[in-house]
């Protein structure tokens, strides 16, 4: 007999364990402190019970989801994709998990596989096949600053140059130029987050649309240096809150190498400027 013989088999389809039954029934057994078993698997997800219970950590993350993450149609599993390594693992550190991080064909991949995650993230506004269909996404005012930090370091950018406008008679006339973009697949979310950052800072921001090489249009949310420059004070405000830091240089870039411009004003008939 090899070592799983009874496998399959009950006492009443066979003497063996039916004696063997038997012989234990009535017992009580206890395993001792040194033949338990350690879990090391990531502790449970624990929901904010209210707006005052969550932490930028977790703001952030929300904001990453919202961009370069998905809600499996499993019901239990988060992924997040990202070119950067260390991306990922502030993500995982943001949300308690310990899951491994993997390379899968052109970026990076972690999967988070929690129920209470998932269904928490339902709750406040994400769900599967999110990319065109995503809208708001209820976070505490408080915390929108890390929430847009997510967005933008999950699928947004900071560009950052000096311009010389008029090389041949005047290379030593140069400005520098700063823009923010936020970049998603839904109207309805980049009409949210503009509206919010209004309401928020009192940033009006332009939105394009881009249909190049593409099924479906990306709509896409930008300021330029006048308006992005307060927009990145707010998002970079605490510097120990989780960044990205390829794109927290280029601001720091800007800071230390751009020189004060003023705001253009356009003068109207009446006397009043614009």
């Amino acid at each position: 007999m090899g070592k799983n013989w009874s496998l399959g088999l009950t006492a009443e389809t066979d003497p063996r364990v039916a004696r063997a039954a038997v012989g234990h029934r009535g017992k009580r057994y206890r395993r001792s402190e040194n033949d338990r078993r350690v879990t090391r698997g990531s502790p449970r997800f624990k929901a904010p019970a209210s707006d005052t219970d969550w932490s930028a950590d977790l703001a952030y993350a929300v904001g990453l989801i919202a961009t370069d993450g998905c809600l499996s149609k499993n019901g239990k599993t988060v992924a997040q994709v990202s070119k950067d390594f260390d991306l990922l693992q502030t993500f995982l550190t943001c949300v308690g998990s310990q899951a491994r991080i993997t390379w899968s064909q052109r970026a990076y991949r972690a999967q988070v596989c929690d129920v209470g995650l998932y269904r928490w993230l339902e709750s406040i506004g994400l769900r599967q096949r999110k990319s065109l269909t995503l809208g708001s996404i209820n976070v505490p005012v408080g915390l929108f600053a890390h929430f847009t930090r997510g967005l933008l370091d999950g699928d947004g950018s900071v560009k950052f140059s000096i311009v010389v406008p008029n090389p041949r008679r005047y290379p030593l006339h140069t400005y520098p130029r700063l823009c923010v973009q936020f970049i998603s697949a839904s109207e309805a979310h980049v009409r949210w987050l503009r509206q919010q950052l209004k309401n928020l800072y009192g940033l009006d921001g332009w939105t394009t649309v881009s249909k190049k090489n593409r099924t479906n249009p990306l709509y896409l949310l930008r300021y330029s240096k006048h308006e992005a420059i307060p927009l990145l004070n707010e998002l970079y405000r605490d510097a120990s809150a989780p960044r990205l830091e390829r794109k927290w240089r280029i601001w720091n870039r800007y800071c230390s190498e751009a020189r004060p411009t003023r705001v253009w004003t356009s003068r109207r008939s009446d006397g009043m400027q614009t």
